[in-house]
């Protein structure tokens, strides 16, 4: 039998198969631009020795949607604040809620709730307001149902900054709460 019939006699049986093929073609058919001289596939109507290649894209249920959509929002594990606020900004609401669903869905998953502050203000008043921020994401995350011994809170004040700028832009990415699973 040769390739030709094989290969409809194996698309008839197993319409769903990918295949991957092998060109048949040697070296010394090939000319210097890359393309074959002599033969074509012909009656498939393609150079690629007849095979069509591509991909069928998955069809996602939407929960399934839902779920991938909850894992990226998980990898954002940063809440900022105001300066000198300790309230979650509406805008942190859907990664909230993601970390939410999460704990809820695994009563074994604990996590900490670092708070921290930029360095104006006395450090003993950042500690407080580390303290704060931390505070308000965990009560929350137990709005949601989470459970208090799932979350442990660490205030670290203006200790930890993430940039050290000493400009506004710099100071916004200190004010921050980080979930740390």
């Amino acid at each position: 039998m040769n390739l030709n019939k094989l290969f409809k006699a194996m698309m008839v049986a197993v319409p769903l198969l990918a295949l991957g093929a092998c060109s048949s073609t040697s070296d010394s058919e090939t000319d210097a631009s890359g393309s074959t001289s002599g033969t074509t596939s012909g009656e498939y109507g393609s150079s690629n020795g007849g095979v069509e290649t591509g991909g069928a894209t998955a069809v996602l249920s939407p929960a399934e949607q839902q779920r991938l959509k909850e894992q990226a929002l998980r990898r954002e594990n940063i809440i900022y604040f105001d300066f000198d606020r300790s309230e979650v900004q509406t805008e942190n609401a859907e990664i909230l809620m993601a970390h939410g669903n999460y704990l809820v869905e695994n009563p074994n998953v604990r996590v900490l709730i670092e708070g921290h502050a930029d360095e104006r203000g006395t450090p003993e008043y950042n500690i407080a307001l580390g303290e704060r921020r931390a505070k308000a994401i965990a009560k929350y995350l137990q709005g949601m149902g989470v459970q208090p011994s799932q979350m442990s809170i660490v205030s670290y004040g203006e200790e930890k900054p993430l940039d050290f700028s000493r400009t506004d832009s710099g100071f916004a990415k200190n004010r921050r709460g980080v979930l740390v699973y």
